[in-house]
Parts: C-alpha cells; sequence; structure tokens
C-alpha cells in the first residue's frame, strides 16, 4: 500500500536527549492547537501529524486508503474509522516518525485511542506526552467569532462555535481522563501569548 510522502527535514538538529518525542496536543477549538504543533514540532525535529494533512494528502495522491475516503467524501458520508486509523497507522510507520512524532487532531474517540494504542503497541513504541492547552471557554467564543468576522469566514458564528466547543467536551473529557489515569497529561495555559506557550509545552516536556 502506497504511503503519501509527508516528510519533514532529516538534517535538523536533534532536541536533547531524554526529553519526550512521542506526543499529542489536545484542546478546544480556537487553543491554538495547530500553531504550537508546528513550532513544537520544529524544535524537536519530529513531524506534526495532522489528520487534515493525512487525509489531503492520500486524497491528492490517490494512495489505495485516499481514494477509499474520498468514495466516501463523495456521498457525504463520514469516513469510518477503520480507515482513519489506518492512514494513521501507515503515517506512522513511515521513516520520519520513527524517532518521534507529535499527532494534532487524532484521537479524537475512545475508539480512536484504542486504535492508536494497538498501532503504537505493532510499532513497538508509546506516547511519551499528552499536551493539553487549557483555554477560558467565553475568551475562545470571543476570539473565534472576531476571527471570523476578520476573514469572512460563515463557520465562525457564535452558535456554531459554541457546538464545536460541546463537541470537543463531550468526545475529547474522555480521552483526557483516560491519559491522566496514565500519567500522561501535561497541562499548559493556553491563554497565554504564542511564545509564552510555547515555551511552557517545551518546558512540561523537559521536566517529565
Amino acid at each position: 500500500m502506497t504511503s503519501p510522502d509527508l516528510s519533514t527535514d532529516s538534517t535538523s538538529p536533534q532536541a536533547p536527549a531524554g526529553i519526550a518525542r512521542r506526543l499529542l496536543i489536545v484542546g478546544p477549538p480556537g487553543a491554538g492547537k495547530g500553531t504550537q504543533a508546528v513550532r513544537l514540532a520544529e524544535s524537536l525535529s519530529i513531524p506534526a501529524i495532522s489528520t487534515g494533512d493525512i487525509f489531503r494528502a492520500n486524497v491528492s495522491q490517490e494512495t489505495e486508503l485516499g481514494v477509499l475516503a474520498k468514495s466516501y467524501m463523495d456521498k457525504g458520508e463520514y469516513v469510518p474509522d477503520s480507515v482513519t486509523n489506518d492512514m494513521v497507522r501507515s503515517r506512522l510507520a513511515e521513516a520520519d516518525a520513527q524517532d518521534g512524532f507529535l499527532l494534532d487532531g487524532y484521537p479524537r474517540t475512545l475508539d480512536q485511542v484504542g486504535a492508536l494504542d494497538g498501532v503504537l503497541t505493532e510499532l513497538g513504541t508509546a506516547l511519551d506526552a499528552v499536551l493539553l492547552l487549557e483555554v477560558e471557554t467565553e475568551a475562545v467564543v470571543a476570539r473565534l467569532v472576531a476571527r471570523g468576522e476578520e476573514q469572512g469566514r460563515s463557520d465562525d458564528t457564535e452558535e456554531t462555535i459554541r457546538r464545536r466547543l460541546d463537541v470537543y467536551a463531550e468526545q475529547t473529557a474522555p480521552l483526557i481522563d483516560v491519559y491522566d489515569g496514565r500519567g500522561l497529561v501535561r497541562r499548559v495555559d493556553g491563554m497565554a501569548s504564542i511564545d509564552e506557550v510555547t515555551a511552557a509545552l517545551q518546558e512540561a516536556l523537559a521536566a517529565r
């Protein structure tokens, strides 16, 4: 099965020995996960892996999994977890992810947590840490509403934003509880400045 090319520059300087390198970043919409994932991945010389990127790469490169996923999307149906899980499995098996990775947007459900556990077991590895960006709900709503107005995004109305936050709370809170029980969760204040959040995330990993 052909995997899409999502490799990163393997010549980048390596992170200090002992720091957590197999990571998951979580947080509600508007918490800045995407920005922090890119920054953190660059500093650790590991790939930032988002489900959105994986889907786009597989579909555009017409891999077997991409063709299968597109067959569901073209019919307006949700792509089954089994297909998403296989895409993540394929991506994590690539060479650039062998020394570490930062997952963003997966897992989203308890079933996907179990699937990821299985994938990592197959690869002979495990998560080192789960980074949780904590934010104030009303501040996030205001931030996303303002962004929607600035960018003309029809999906960033207050009603849709609050619904997305509700879905996050319903689906993600149980995941956090599971990883908290394993002692993996590192909480960081996502309301600070971008640079301050990056520094806090790096400190949380170094202090594990």
